[in-house]
């Protein structure tokens, strides 16, 4: 699944068939390559959900258990969340220096949230070549 797909879908409570938000963002672990959550808005209280309280990603809607799922970011997810820590819009570099294009979008596994692709303006990049994320760039391995 395509982030630009996932994007906006709302967030419903498999325990009461209420929306509790709507996706806005994502956060991408470069560590684990794989999205280890979502950054929602118009929600009660909290903004991110842990991948690991979905109950799954549709094609229409992202299921979770309850509200009660939906937190404010910790530490390590603010830092995820911040403008730093995104990868769109970002230029790639591999680890050669060479400049491979700009990241138009990212495919990710709508189960595991693991890192499939990043969908650049001029090809792909498979994710599990994935280095690094600064506030410059994205660093890939070498082919």
């Amino acid at each position: 699944m395509q982030w630009s797909q996932l994007k906006k879908h709302k967030v419903v409570s498999t325990a009461t068939a209420d929306k509790v938000g709507k996706v806005d963002g994502f956060l991408l672990d470069p560590a684990t390559r794989s999205v280890v959550g979502l950054t929602l808005k118009k929600t009660d209280s909290g903004s991110v959900v842990r991948w690991s309280d979905l109950v799954a990603v549709g094609a229409d809607a992202v299921t979770v258990p309850d509200a009660a799922v939906v937190l404010e970011p910790d530490e390590a997810q603010g830092a995820l969340a911040d403008k730093r820590g995104s990868v769109l819009k970002k230029l790639v570099l591999d680890d050669d220096g060479n400049a491979l294009g700009t990241v138009k979008d990212i495919d990710l596994d709508p189960e595991t949230g693991a890192l499939r692709e990043l969908l650049l303006d001029t090809r792909t990049v498979s994710g599990d070549r994935l280095l690094g994320v600064g506030s410059y760039a994205v660093v890939v391995r070498a082919d």
